[in-house]
């Protein structure tokens, strides 16, 4: 909450610390799969992201995907090139809703990617890593179990946003809303009390930025965020230089 020049964080023991400035960089938590079998093999065979380091492990191998979204489509165009067979588990009717259609295109035309429509994990099997995944077709309810030494998934992600967003501007999704996202018709939206618009990086509040995968419309990278980190440190500067 903001205390005229201040800036009041209260934390969860229920003391409170005072500021001009504060940089909001708590990112963000992915969207889990509610399956048995998946959260005891996480890490063992079920991955929420596609590094070099799984992707090597899956060579040669059939491996699985959950999601319908531009991040699912890349990976499996990624694994392609490692797994003997990508299968993907989309639980709507077409790819082409959620992505791109360059994407869906290459997935069309990439030999090793089978794309199941109206489908998904029914259940993980295997004792100490994933050694087959249960597939459910939702329409009928009827399952089938696959050989797999991994399974991928891409669901989506959640900011960690839900202690603030009755203070700061956030998007529908929760995001932090920042610099121009604020503007309309080039003026700052009914609520910003000062007389300049917000800076790059700044949210709803004067002297509140958001930087990172938590800010709306940020690049989803370890790279972009510290980058805006030290960009907002910039602005941080300029804040503190006109409190009075």
């Amino acid at each position: 909450r903001a205390d005229g020049p201040y800036q009041i964080l209260r934390l969860a023991d229920g003391s409170e610390v005072a500021s001009h400035a504060l940089i909001v960089a708590v990112g963000l938590e992915y969207r889990t799969l509610d399956a048995p079998g998946v959260e005891r093999l996480a890490g063992a065979g079920v991955y929420y992201g596609a590094s070099i380091t799984e992707a090597s492990s899956c060579r040669d191998c059939p491996v699985f995907i959950v999601g319908a979204g531009n991040s699912a489509g890349q990976a499996a165009m990624y694994l392609s090139q490692y797994a003997g067979r990508v299968t993907m588990l989309v639980r709507g009717a077409s790819l082409e809703a959620k992505m791109s259609q360059y994407l869906v295109d290459r997935i069309r035309q990439t030999p090793n990617i089978e794309v199941l429509l109206e489908a998904e994990v029914a259940a993980v099997e295997g004792q100490d890593h994933v050694e087959a995944v249960a597939v459910r077709h939702v329409p009928s309810g009827s399952e089938e179990t696959r050989d797999a030494t991994a399974l991928f998934v891409f669901t989506g992600a959640v900011p960690c946003t839900g202690w603030l967003r009755d203070t700061l501007r956030c998007d529908r999704e929760g995001f932090v809303l920042t610099g121009s996202q604020l503007l309309e018709g080039g003026r700052p939206l009914p609520g910003w009390p000062l007389e300049r618009p917000p800076y790059l990086l700044e949210s709803s509040v004067p002297g509140v930025f958001a930087v990172g995968d938590v800010r709306a419309g940020s690049v989803k990278r370890v790279a972009s965020a510290v980058g805006e980190g030290s960009i907002a440190v910039q602005f941080v500067h300029e804040h503190l230089s006109r409190v009075r």
